[in-house]
């Protein structure tokens, strides 16, 4: 059982896990041992709360696929349970950062101090400018 939060949990079953060979350079273990984990996690097919589904499909995040698949490859550890852990901290925190509800921003308006101060300093400006001009005599 994976917990995401109080009320919200997801069942082994849902998340696929496989172990692949990791990419990159890494000596004799890389090419003989399968210690990356490559987890899929079909969002439409779960039993997440229809606002988790709704969010999460919602998301640009180039892990998530168009047909509403997760895809996340953990690869950093050398064992294959550190990278099992990794995937699916990195699924948890995914889920977690849809039920944040940010709150709607309020437009607001220079105050008439403000405007008065700028317009002061732009006049103080141009004076200075007007005075690097050429002298009449």
């Amino acid at each position: 059982m994976i917990v995401i939060s109080n009320n919200v949990q997801l069942a082994d079953d849902e998340v696929e896990l496989s172990a692949i060979r990791a990419q990159g350079s890494g000596g004799q273990n890389v090419n003989k041992v399968s210690s990356a984990i490559h987890l899929r996690f079909d969002i439409q097919q779960s039993t997440l709360p229809y606002f988790y589904k709704e969010r999460l499909l919602g998301l640009k995040d180039k892990r998530i696929t168009k047909e509403g698949v997760v895809v996340i490859k953990a690869q950093q550890f050398r064992t294959q349970e550190q990278n099992r852990e990794d995937a699916l901290l990195r699924l948890i925190e995914l889920i977690k950062s849809v039920a944040k509800v940010e709150k709607a921003r309020r437009p607001t308006k220079p105050t008439r101090a403000s405007k008065l101060r700028r317009l002061d300093s732009k006049n103080k400006r141009a004076d200075i400018k007007k005075l690097r001009g050429k002298v009449d005599h």
